[in-house]
């Protein structure tokens, strides 16, 4: 009998790819056109036992729809989009693909915090002015020797763990936080553990964001733990927007405290009106966010090379959980 994979999003131009992979036992669907999973054919929903998944959510009422499925795969790394309680109560598997975009993400952590360190975007803000700025160099708290920094690092999975080999390869001191992972990782790394966040926001100059978004980490980074970063820090997050309060960052970067930010993710995706604080003075060009603010749209992972990978490695994993051997990058119900 023939086993059907619905793609929930028509980002492909064949299915050549995916016939390769899956092989004649499989039925590969693609729909016409949806903004939504609402839009799929209630056929196509309800032959389906495997789901795609890029970047619509699925809740308990769209499973209502798929009385077949037995498992759904998230496209990317982070699964926060999807329902894992109700896809547990009706034995639905939840996969991702971990393995792809993770040298992608650590580059663009990098990319963003040495931008700012070094003073990139400032020197090109000011020499692009209407009356460009005198022809030296600036000096301002952004601008530090990375010798002399801590590099904090939330988080300490597959991307972190390659944005700390970075940042001790360009000379930082590195330190991280994670409560989950056993003792002895640091050592294997070469860098520094913090036994809680307070102690490593207490003495970090650049912070990088890794952590998934869990209900412990939404809200992790308040106004009342940003404030802990000694003044003149700089905050990147290539993670998820939810993690920190977008809010803090705006008053703290208006007022000085923190130097510099680099966002490759914000709270709402894509951003609605109306905007938080922090985008529309990025937007606006305020004073304070030039040389000081850079948003990218959540385009850490990409790369042409990571989006084949996720093609490849997300049919390769969903094949794997209804054809066997075994499945595999399967996220238990549990997980945070």
């Amino acid at each position: 009998m023939t086993t059907t994979v619905l793609y929930s999003e028509n980002i492909y131009p064949d299915d050549s790819v995916e016939r390769r992979i899956y092989g004649p036992d499989v039925k590969v669907v693609f729909p016409q056109k949806s903004e939504s999973l609402a839009d799929l054919p209630d056929a196509d929903c309800a032959a389906a036992e495997g789901l795609m998944i890029l970047r619509y959510k699925v809740t308990a009422k769209d499973l209502e729809r798929f009385p077949r499925l037995r498992a759904i795969c998230r496209m990317g790394v982070g699964y926060d989009n999807l329902d894992r309680v109700a896809a547990a109560q009706r034995q639905i598997m939840i996969l991702n693909v971990p393995d792809y975009g993770t040298t992608e993400v650590a580059d663009h952590a990098m990319a963003l915090a040495l931008t700012l360190r070094r003073g990139l975007l400032l020197h090109h803000e000011l020499q692009r002015g209407e009356t460009p700025a005198r022809w030296r160099y600036v000096d301002d708290p952004l601008i530090r020797r990375s010798s002399v920094q801590t590099f904090g690092i939330v988080g300490m999975g597959r991307i972190a763990t390659a944005v700390a080999l970075r940042a001790k390869a360009f000379g930082f001191r590195v330190v991280f936080f994670d409560p989950y992972l056993p003792n002895g990782v640091e050592l294997g790394l070469g860098i520094q553990r913090a036994p809680t966040l307070e102690a490593l926001l207490s003495q970090t100059d650049t912070l990088s964001v890794h952590t998934p978004l869990t209900r412990e980490t939404r809200g992790l980074l308040g106004l009342k733990q940003l404030s802990l970063l000694p003044k003149g820090a700089v905050v990147v997050n290539t993670a998820r927007g939810p993690i920190i309060d977008i809010e803090a960052v705006a008053t703290l970067l208006k007022s000085g405290h923190l130097a510099g930010v680099g966002l490759d993710v914000v709270p709402v995706e894509p951003p609605v009106e109306p905007v938080p604080e922090l985008m529309r003075a990025y937007r606006a060009r305020e004073d304070w966010t030039l040389g000081r603010l850079i948003i990218t749209p959540h385009s850490a992972f990409y790369t042409p090379h990571a989006w084949d990978d996720i093609r490849t490695k997300s049919a390769e994993t969903m094949r794997a959980a209804l054809l066997g051997p075994r499945p595999q990058n399967v996220i238990p119900p549990d997980a945070e």
